[in-house]
């Protein structure tokens, strides 16, 4: 079974616990707000244009609810535990939304019918709705533990700890799902205790290609204290590939950058490395306000755009709009767009950062800058999906390289949208050489483990006064 065909069984299933749910929520709500008995019921059907509405509508309201809150994600790693915690927050929220938006202006002959129908819908919804979950749910995790379903895995590492996680996992019972496709070569200058044990699918520097090739699922990172380094760059092909699942072999000491949380993989205790920094729903909210309040600013910027527009073309000759490639999400280049705030054609040999006293900066620039009204175009990147409104600055990939060599994990910041503000920014500010990019780039690191909204709307907020104060660097 693969991970199209359940998916479609899941919504199958959720659609028809939402049809059987209105049906009888219809039937109710006629046979206690009018009294109506059943033979009346099923001659409204007939007649009713708002009962054939709600046919078609309320199984996509349920579907949008499902899946904005992330059910459909990971389809084979459910636990019917989560599920039915899942299930009951997820069924209680859209019951609320839907009672207070379509019921509550019902006409009824005692407040209590309200109460009535509030429990029957969650009821109804509820118990249509988990029911066939946890059986497909149970029969699927039987198909996994029996070994009929499973999912292509390798190990990271090639010493007696690989050797050792690799014999845990075959002899559990039940089984886990791994298919041992074989293993990273972490150090060629150890001994290679995996030799025999596994087929050696190649080293720790083509790991993303060895993912892609093989179709692999699972990555089961065995590696001790000394070799810790490495984990940055399976970090960084996770954030990249949201469908692969990540588990590390613990140590005694074990905090990977706050995105760790420990679990249990039945019998062998495991580390998981959460590949998403938000929830679904955080994530479709954070882009949801990206695209509101770019609209917004874009608007009410309408005629500043215009004066800016004026103030460039005045200060000096060349383009009113000043584009550059930025490396963004997922190692994916794009074109940023600016106010030209410096004098035509500032570069010419090699990229160069600029400065306070930059003397390529025109008058006007150096007033735009005061504000940072030359980055105001950059709502329209945030529209395009390029960017977000809070995230890491993006970098040229001039700068990135030099970063890499000393800083890998910078890696990990290709893992989420660029932003036109972020936390490195309102706590450093911008970055006159490569030195002051790696101290910025400790608070990006600690917003991309920290995100969430609140986070971001403290940073947009903290980015306004600033501006008005006309502090920072």
């Amino acid at each position: 079974m693969n991970k199209t065909k359940l998916t479609c069984i899941y919504l199958i299933f959720d659609v028809l616990a939402a049809l059987l749910t209105w049906v009888g929520l219809y039937a109710y709500r006629k046979h206690v707000g009018e009294a109506a008995d059943w033979s009346a019921i099923m001659d409204s059907v007939h007649t009713n244009m708002k009962f054939w509405v709600g046919l078609l509508l309320y199984p996509v309201y349920w579907l949008f609810f499902h899946a904005f809150f992330g059910y459909y994600n990971k389809i084979f790693r459910k636990s019917r535990l989560d599920e039915l915690v899942t299930t009951i927050g997820v069924t209680l929220f859209g019951c609320l939304v839907f009672f207070f938006i379509f019921i509550l202006d019902d006409i009824v002959t005692s407040p209590n019918d309200y109460v009535k129908y509030l429990f029957f819908l969650f009821f109804c919804q509820f118990l249509l709705t988990y029911v066939p979950r946890v059986i497909i749910t149970s029969h699927v995790n039987k198909q996994i533990h029996s070994g009929a379903i499973g999912f292509n895995t390798i190990i990271v590492g090639n010493d007696e700890m690989a050797v050792k996680a690799y014999e845990t996992v075959l002899k559990q019972s039940p089984r886990s799902g791994h298919f041992f496709i074989g293993y990273i070569r972490v150090d060629d200058r150890q001994p290679d205790h995996m030799e025999g044990k596994l087929s050696c699918v190649g080293n720790i520097t083509d790991m993303s290609q060895v993912v892609d090739n093989h179709h692999i699922e699972e990555i089961v990172v065995a590696l001790h204290n000394g070799q810790r380094k490495y984990i940055h760059q399976v970090l960084a092909l996770v954030r990249r590939n949201h469908n692969l699942t990540v588990s590390l072999v613990p140590q005694e000491h074990d905090v990977l950058m706050g995105s760790v949380k420990t679990s249990s993989v039945l019998d062998e205790p495991l580390v998981s490395i959460t590949p998403e920094y938000l929830p679904a729903w955080q994530r479709y909210l954070k882009r949801g306000c990206d695209i509101v309040l770019s609209l917004l600013a874009i608007l009410l910027l309408s005629p500043v755009y215009v004066f800016l527009a004026i103030g460039v073309k005045r200060s000096s000759p060349g383009p009113v709009f000043y584009r550059q490639e930025r490396i963004g999400f997922l190692g994916k280049p794009f074109q940023i767009i600016k106010f030209r705030s410096m004098c035509e054609n500032a570069e010419t040999d090699r990229p160069m950062l600029s400065s306070d006293d930059d003397p390529r900066i025109t008058p006007f620039g150096k007033f735009m800058r005061q504000y940072r009204l030359d980055e105001t175009p950059q709502f329209f990147n945030v529209l395009k999906g390029e960017m977000s409104l809070v995230g890491p600055r993006p970098e040229r990939q001039y700068y990135i390289d030099q970063i890499m060599e000393r800083a890998p994990y910078y890696q990990l910041l290709l893992g989420v949208k660029p932003g036109i503000t972020s936390w490195g920014q309102v706590r450093f500010g911008y970055a006159e050489n490569v030195d002051e990019m790696l101290e910025r780039l400790r608070w990006d690191i600690l917003y991309i483990e920290n995100m969430s909204i609140l986070m971001d709307i403290k940073i947009l907020i903290y980015t306004v006064l600033i501006i008005l104060k006309r502090e920072g660097k």
